[in-house]
């Protein structure tokens, strides 16, 4: 009985042991990715196992209808984000699947989290929270579109239900997957950020490559450590596991051998939208042409590190991401737009395959290629410094009419404080015109983004209504609320077609009626009289048009709408007694 009793409990273990193995683990070659709907069942099967330290969480939906999921790893069983901030414990957010057809993140989540709970190695400080599959849509739509990628066998598709590349959503937010994910952020308001993904671009000889916040981008209290102590630690640890690695972007402005720019993480995507709320913020890249395996288990290793010294610096990061709240509080001026500073080089070494050409068989024409056979080790450029080209100091505060609803409904969810006006109230502020911007003939992601936007700022009366919301910027948010609301900011919501309706004029003139008042205003307005006579001398199609010169009349008339051109935030510059609700 007891030898029967033994064998049933050998059993048990080993059916247990195999019922923790990811899909991707019970994989015959490890070439498998899990579906949606085996991600949801292996975190429902492994918190049946382990529920006192670990918690599923279902935010917001999705454009395909479903909730994102959230797993979070506690060790101490507290799963409330305000108390793990009071007992002054940090949050690591881990995203994964933006792209499901680079989905190493996946894999290797399910993989750590199992192991950190299986083996009791929570950390003390550190919550751990899992975005388990951000793009569930595009996930769900699997296939095999990553034509250029060494697996797996099958995988999702990067756009989203609505075809919307996700990771270039955050800050205008059409999706609600973005709406879900800031909801997430700010309930659970991570110090550090991580989003999984694949690399292209040329073969070389690394499986990961690293994007992290742009130092010259990133808030200077965080930069400094990153640069100095978390980044080299994150490097020197991948280096010791086998994976060494180099920062993002060998062979994406041409062969490897020109030099890597350090990529730019404007607020479109997912990092540089939370480097807005001073967060820490990091991207990996592994290699689409290296073994999925590989991928998996560096992506793996990848986050065990960044846990450990999370870890071990949980009280300084917490320290840093206080006092960079607090600058950011008191800044005056922001940077809206930056370009890498091509003069500046630093050198980097790197270990790539020769570039190789022979002959297409397709084309009959030159072929580029790597050859593996050609290993090398040498040092090339790096281009790791930006310049601010715009900049933008930060009024006492913006106002915003309550019109323009989903920016009230975006600032809500990022944590804006706003207060609104208790009554109908002409404010003294400033106003921009926009004098000049470029739009593309195809759209990007469902937008024509506006860029080379020129401002006229006039200090105007203007009327505002009861309910009509006001931002005072200082804020911890400061970074987010001016980039958004500054018109020339890369990623701002004029850039996105937030404001498109007020660039079109609603009201015009009848030619005939307006003859005679035209020539009224000339008579009784000498300054503008030769205003249209200089106007006349220096264009000769304006000379000639009897049209023309009605309009030039009318557009500096006083009949003229104001409001055409008119960006519709206020900037409010003097501290002004305000009733508010």
């Amino acid at each position: 009985m007891k030898i029967i009793l033994s064998a049933l409990l050998v059993c048990f273990i080993s059916w247990s042991a195999r019922a923790q193995l990811t899909p991707f683990e019970l994989s015959r070659d490890k070439n498998y990715t899990a579906t949606y709907a085996q991600v949801i069942a292996y975190y429902k099967n492994l918190n049946k196992l382990y529920p006192r330290q670990m918690k599923m969480l279902s935010y917001g939906t999705t454009d395909v209808g479903k909730p994102l999921t959230l797993i979070v790893l506690s060790r101490d069983a507290i799963f409330d984000p305000i108390l793990i901030k009071k007992q002054n414990k940090r949050v690591l957010l881990i995203n994964n699947g933006i792209h499901p057809g680079e989905p190493e993140g996946i894999d290797a989540s399910m993989m750590l989290a199992r192991d950190l709970l299986k083996k009791n190695e929570l950390p003390k400080d550190v919550v751990i929270c899992f975005i388990a599959l951000y793009n569930i849509d595009g996930s769900l739509n699997r296939g095999q579109s990553r034509v250029s990628q060494n697996g797996p066998v099958a995988y999702g598709f990067r756009g989203n239900y609505r075809n919307l590349d996700l990771n270039r959503d955050f800050i205008k937010a059409d999706s609600r997957n973005a709406l879900a994910f800031t909801q997430i952020l700010n309930t659970w308001k991570p110090e550090i950020f991580l989003d999984n993904h694949t690399s292209d671009g040329a073969d070389y000889q690394y499986v990961m490559t690293l994007i992290e916040t742009q130092k010259d981008k990133q808030n200077p209290i965080l930069a400094n450590y990153t640069t100095k102590t978390l980044t080299p630690y994150l490097y020197n640890h991948m280096k010791k596991s086998g994976y060494e690695m180099i920062p993002y972007g060998a062979g994406e402005e041409g062969l490897p051998d020109s030099g890597i720019v350090s990529f730019l993480e404007t607020p479109r995507f997912a990092t540089g939208f939370t480097a807005q709320h001073n967060i820490i913020s990091y991207i990996t890249e592994t290699h689409m042409l290296k073994p999925f395996d590989k991928r998996v288990y560096a992506t793996y290793d990848f986050m065990q590190h960044l846990i450990a010294i999370n870890q071990r610096d949980a009280r300084l990061i917490g320290e840093l991401k206080q006092k960079a709240d607090e600058q950011v509080t008191k800044q005056k001026t922001f940077a809206l737009n930056w370009v890498a500073d091509m003069q500046t080089i630093d050198t980097i070494t790197f270990k790539g395959y020769s570039a190789e050409y022979k002959t297409s068989e397709v084309s009959g024409l030159k072929r580029l290629y790597y050859d593996r056979n050609k290993p090398y080790t040498k040092t090339i450029k790096y281009y790791n410094t930006y310049k601010v080209t715009a900049t933008a100091d930060k009024p006492m505060a913006y106002v915003i009419p309550q019109a323009w609803g989903k920016i009230i409904d975006l600032f809500k969810l990022n944590g804006v404080k706003m207060q609104q006006l208790a009554h109908d109230t002409t404010l003294n502020l400033q106003m921009y015109y926009i004098t000049d911007y470029k739009t593309p003939q195809r759209p990007f992601e469902g937008h024509y983004l506006h860029t080379g936007v020129q401002l006229n700022p006039v200090d105007m009366p203007v009327k505002f209504y009861t309910g009509d919301y006001v931002v005072y910027t200082n804020q911890p948010i400061n970074r987010y609320i001016v980039e958004t609301l500054e018109p020339q900011g890369v990623d701002s919501f004029f850039t996105w077609n937030f404001f498109d309706s007020m660039l079109a004029e609603k009201e015009y003139f009848s030619d005939y009626v307006f003859e005679d008042m035209a020539a009224d205003l000339l008579k009784k307005d000498p300054a503008l009289k030769q205003k249209l006579d200089d106007a006349k001398s220096k264009d000769s199609k304006l000379a000639g048009s009897a049209q023309a010169q009605l309009f030039f009349v009318y557009r500096n008339s006083p009949y003229f709408e104001k409001t055409f051109m008119r960006y519709p935030v206020g900037r409010l510059l003097t501290d002004t007694k305000l009733d508010l609700k």
